[in-house]
């Protein structure tokens, strides 16, 4: 396993330097969050992005993300442009080294919360979902008071987007992620970059769009599309986590065997009721999340690729981006990094007794 921590560029209230003091923090997970969606990545802006990353001591390992643009998602006839506009980021990754690129395929929303500052019974704040509260967000003024994403609508847009996924179920989106993979993965295969899809967060539909990337069985089929080591996927503990029926230990272990987990992001989340949840401490025991077992499947199934800690807690009267202070990431690096080495020295001396 290979730690890493994301960092959003200049506008990220942690410096690098704090990030280079975290014990067995070697990478940062970072993007170009000023390039437009659908414009290509070139590659002097992500070698200068590369240049600040390694001037502080740390390696640019993972991109998080290059946003798909709704058209490639919609299936507009546009789409072959912009998919030809994707794959020549990809190659710019590839030109740099930068091995593994996260994504997702959620259509207009990324990921969704309907509480940033949940307080919980230690005086901490945390990011919170609630179906029933989704209902009440009024989207006729736009995206504007919805977690931040690479995108913001306005309402007409919003508006005239939101009508043309009508006609867009799960099995069209699904056909067209299959025209997606099919023109991109052979590209990063070349370029030398691993893809990992991040599941969909949450895991069910929101404002009735269809959301595909849910389960295990769903990233086995993104897999299944295009049978190359280049079309993986990003674990995610917290967004598989979120739905009960999911069993992240053996999700782990199934997409381990296969190796095709490109990626991971360690975080825990508690279940409070029919589609709500809310996000705590890294530890096991603070959610419904048994990452030591997810650890131990991703040893015992061979994984060495980056992990970071993923959303955290606001802690110790810290403010910023909701979800991503230092203080309470950099425990869960802590934390991850104490399970691996605990997975690790059980496997050693499984393998010393049993010869």
């Amino acid at each position: 396993m290979f730690l890493t921590f994301r960092w959003f560029g200049a506008t990220d209230p942690i410096p690098l330097s704090h990030v280079r003091q975290i014990p067995g923090v070697a990478g940062v997970v970072s993007a170009l969050y000023d390039v437009p969606v659908g414009v290509a990545w070139g590659r002097e802006p992500l070698a200068r992005l590369q240049g600040q990353i390694e001037a502080a001591g740390l390696r640019l390992a993972v991109v998080e993300s290059i946003p798909v643009h709704e058209e490639i998602k919609l299936g507009w006839p546009g789409r072959d442009r912009l998919i030809d506009n994707y794959c020549k980021s990809v190659c710019s990754m590839g030109e740099l080294g930068i091995g593994v690129l996260c994504w997702n395929f959620m259509p207009v929303f990324d990921w969704m919360r309907t509480d940033l500052a949940l307080r919980l019974p230690d005086g901490s704040t945390a990011l919170a979902y609630d179906h029933e509260a989704l209902g009440a967000i009024d989207l006729s003024r736009g995206t504007g008071d919805l977690p931040g994403w690479a995108t913001a609508y306005g309402a007409d847009e919003l508006r005239a987007l939101l009508a043309a996924y009508r006609a867009v179920d799960a099995a069209r989106l699904w056909d067209n992620l299959a025209y997606f993979l099919e023109r991109v993965v052979p590209v990063a295969e070349r370029a030398g970059v691993r893809m990992a899809i991040h599941p969909d967060d949450p895991p069910w539909p929101i404002f009735g769009l269809p959301r595909i990337v849910t389960d295990g069985p769903a990233l086995e089929r993104v897999v299944g599309l295009v049978d190359s080591p280049a079309n993986g996927v990003t674990l995610c503990t917290g967004s598989l986590g979120a739905l009960p029926e999911n069993d992240v230990p053996a999700i782990a272990r199934r997409l381990g065997a296969l190796h095709r987990i490109n990626f991971a992001h360690g975080r825990n989340v508690r279940v409070t009721g029919e589609r709500r949840f809310h996000e705590t401490a890294h530890p096991s025991a603070c959610g419904n999340v048994d990452l030591f077992a997810v650890l131990r499947a991703l040893h015992e199934t061979g994984y060495t690729g980056p992990m970071r800690s993923d959303h955290g807690r606001m802690i110790w009267g810290e403010t910023g981006r909701p979800g991503y202070g230092l203080h309470d990431r950099a425990l869960g690096a802590m934390y991850l990094q104490g399970l691996w080495e605990g997975v690790t020295r059980e496997a050693a001396t499984h393998a010393g007794a049993h010869p």
